[in-house]
């Protein structure tokens, strides 16, 4: 499905835990914490990277899990254990050389709408908060960590018009 706005993004950025995971988090008995990542997710995401399109984290949480998927996935751009999650944006403005309207952000509760509100482009997923939803452009039909962060990197590229090129030559 295209969308208007995203035909400008360059850069997607995400919440982990509520987009890119369920929400759950598991500890184990030695204090390990244990997240679990869609397949389908990380596909999306490294197509995204394939067509020039950036991803970063941006999450109020520090994981060695979310530090291994990162490495797995190419994704260098990571603002991890970010209290104040709009504060942060004029950073990755700055550090990109991009414009506001050039920028998605992906959250599902509370605590990502600062950086909503900042964002050319924000959007939540299915199961977020319904204040979350009241701020978006965009609501993914898919759950966070059920495969919401591969939809819209679809909707990106379709929106681009990249999304039918790209996967004929995954075939």
């Amino acid at each position: 499905m295209k969308h208007p706005k995203l035909k400008n993004i360059k850069l997607l950025l995400l919440d982990v835990d509520g987009v890119l995971t369920s929400g759950h988090i598991i500890y184990s008995g030695s204090d390990i914490e244990i997240k679990m990542f869609n397949v389908k997710d990380g596909l999306g995401i490294r197509l995204l990277q394939t067509a020039g399109i950036e991803v970063g984290i941006v999450t109020g949480r520090t994981s060695a899990a979310l530090l291994k998927r990162c490495s797995d996935l190419g994704i260098t751009m990571i603002y991890d254990g970010i209290k104040a999650k709009g504060a942060v944006f004029d950073t990755i403005l700055s550090e990109t050389h991009l414009q506001a309207h050039e920028v998605a952000f992906v959250g599902d509760d509370l605590p990502d709408i600062p950086l909503m509100k900042k964002t050319g482009v924000s959007i939540a997923v299915a199961d977020a908060h319904d204040a979350v939803k009241k701020h978006a452009d965009i609501i993914t039909s898919r759950n966070g960590g059920d495969g919401a962060v591969r939809e819209i990197c679809e909707m990106i590229l379709d929106s681009k018009d990249l999304l039918e090129k790209i996967i004929e030559n995954c075939i």
